[in-house]
């Protein structure tokens, strides 16, 4: 198939790009490289079924395609806060123009949405029916609310246009070519242990996630866009950990004699995360398969190979982390 990846150079759009190529597709990777990395695509820069399209998707774009991976958005604090209302436009005009593309060209379009959707939960753990407990004019509402819009767009687009649609909201992933300065936990933690830096831990600790390795997401993304269910389909681990549980395993795994500091607990972070995947598992035959030490040991050694690297790392010399996602 012919299959547009938008915000294919990030963190997950790489990975997935790396499986449908394997798989033989002809993949169009649509990016403005806010987020994203050429160094992410490189390999796949001269092969005769890859196209890089440098591109805002706020603008409309024109392309043949069969499906739509809908990823591009900023997906951490640090960058979404750092420019809102692009943040929100995104989600809204992008998402519009996206489901415009599909509408026209009769393409299968998937959303990445997020856990975010669900803000600080009320409901613990979340299933797909729980609507949420969003802070509307918060710091983190540009990306939570703007999601939720792009999710009403994308069913609303259904219902009117018959626009074949997926919905995925994604909890906390993890892995290789998450940005080094991106400001989540797992990526603070790899870095700040990696440099000798002592671990920063919000609040005291408690607050829990889920972490769910890159490749088993990207399984989880490919079978919900070719079956048959809408969605929304919760994709995320449904282990829990505490973020200082996560502290002291990266401790442990890299430097046994780092300190842990605590600060306080940032505007609207939430207390409890972790999924309810029982949709996954009956309609689409999927659950996480990585262990969270296996995952953390493939995640440090890439981190590793790109901050002995000069040239390879986006660090300045020590950037203060920012919330727990």
């Amino acid at each position: 198939m012919r299959i547009l990846v938008t915000g294919g150079a990030g963190f997950i759009g790489s990975h997935l790009i790396d499986r449908l190529m394997v798989e033989g597709h002809q993949v169009i990777c649509l990016d403005n490289f806010y987020t994203g990395h050429k160094r992410n695509i490189l390999k796949w820069l001269n092969h005769p079924y890859f196209d890089l399209i440098r591109h805002d998707i706020t603008e409309p774009i024109r392309l043949e395609v069969d499906q739509i991976y809908h990823l591009a958005c900023p997906a951490s604090p640090v960058h979404y806060q750092y420019n809102p209302v692009k943040t929100i436009k995104t989600n809204v005009m992008g998402t519009l123009n996206m489901l415009g593309l599909a509408k026209r060209v009769k393409a299968r379009f998937l959303l990445a949405s997020t856990s975010e959707v669900y803000g600080d939960p009320e409901v613990h753990p979340q299933s797909e029916e729980y609507r949420g407990n969003v802070n509307p004019i918060g710091i983190r509402s540009c990306y939570d609310e703007g999601k939720r819009v792009a999710e009403t767009l994308a069913f609303d687009y259904h219902r009117q246009n018959d626009v074949q649609i997926r919905v995925a909201r994604i909890f906390n992933t993890y892995g290789p070519r998450m940005l080094e300065n991106d400001g989540r936990v797992v990526s603070n933690f790899v870095v700040q242990a990696l440099r000798g830096i002592p671990l920063t831990v919000y609040g005291d600790g408690s607050q829990t996630r889920s972490f769910c390795y890159v490749s088993d997401l990207v399984e989880g993304l490919m079978r919900l866009m070719n079956s048959d269910h809408l969605g929304p389909v919760n994709l995320g681990n449904p282990e829990e950990y505490t973020i200082l549980q996560l502290a002291q395993t990266v401790q442990q795994m890299i430097n046994p004699d780092l300190e842990i500091q605590f600060k306080p607990l940032p505007q609207d972070d939430p207390r409890r995360r972790r999924p309810d995947i029982t949709r996954a598992r009956e309609w689409l035959g999927w659950q996480p398969t990585l262990p969270l030490k296996e995952g953390l040991r493939e995640t440090i050694e890439d981190f590793r190979a790109r901050l002995s690297n000069p040239e390879t790392s986006l660090l300045e010399p020590v950037a203060p982390p920012v919330a727990d996602r």
